[in-house]
């Protein structure tokens, strides 16, 4: 059986109920399209979930940009491009290219935005890092797209200070872990999301999410969210944090930066 294409594209429907206020889709479920979009293209090259689950391996999501110029509206048909742009021993890189039908009056599809990721693959058992080239002989180096482009900045290091305000703190539950047993990628995402009020999203709209995992956080752990301004007030940092397993100290788990524009 020869190689699949190196470029991977997948439909979606912005169905209403995964859509805001406004008929847009939530930035979330966005999130997990393009998790979705990334688990498709690497199981259906041999290297994903349903050849690693078995043998005690699995991707888990490193840092993850999302730079949008519009959301798609409720019942839009829509598409993720997803490729590997890179691949090293212990980390990959994974951009996508979220897209539309043209308009009646356009030749060219619609281009929603941008995302780039960057994975690494560890051992479910040890929690220790896994050489991805060891899984199928390094197949996924076959699957290496560098002509493609992803116009977008990859994700920097969030610069956070002491003086980084308290917002809350929430617990969490059973809707917020995942497959791999600790806290989903998207549900941080949402819960950095749910920092802002419906009047904030009524005078601006999200253009650009950054986020990094720094460590994993479990069902039932508590986790604490302190904000502050980037380079100007549209622009924030958000650091998330868990208590220790002895409860003494307090431990980074993510860190998120969001920008926003004005409507």
């Amino acid at each position: 059986m020869g190689l699949l294409s190196k470029v991977g594209r997948y439909e979606f429907l912005s169905e209403p109920f995964h859509c805001d206020y406004s008929s847009h889709l939530f930035m979330g479920h966005l999130g997990n399209h393009l998790l979705n979009a990334a688990d498709f293209h690497s199981n259906d090259r041999g290297y994903g979930m349903n050849y690693l689950m078995p043998r005690h391996r699995t991707w888990v999501l490193s840092r993850l940009a999302i730079e949008m110029t519009e959301m798609p509206k409720s019942y839009d048909k829509f598409a993720v491009e997803t490729w590997v742009e890179n691949a090293m021993k212990y980390f990959t890189a994974r951009d996508f290219k979220i897209c539309g039908k043209p308009a009646a009056d356009e030749e060219e599809e619609k281009v929603y935005g941008y995302g780039k990721s960057v994975w690494a693959m560890i051992d479910t058992e040890t929690r220790q890092p896994v050489d991805i080239f060891s899984i199928h002989d390094g197949l996924i180096k076959e699957y290496i797209e560098e002509e493609k482009e992803c116009p977008i900045a990859a994700s920097s290091r969030v610069k956070m200070s002491a003086d980084a305000k308290f917002v809350r703190s929430i617990d969490t539950y059973y809707n917020d872990v995942d497959v791999n047993g600790h806290i989903n990628s998207v549900k941080y995402i949402e819960h950095v999301l749910d920092l802002f009020s419906i009047e904030w999203y009524k005078q601006y709209d999200l253009r650009r999410l950054e986020i990094a995992y720094v460590a994993e956080s479990h069902g039932g752990d508590r986790l604490t969210f302190r904000i502050q301004d980037g380079t100007d007030e549209l622009e924030k940092s958000i650091s998330i944090s868990k208590l220790s397993e002895n409860g003494s100290n307090s431990v980074e788990v993510s860190r998120c930066m969001v920008k926003f524009v004005k409507k």
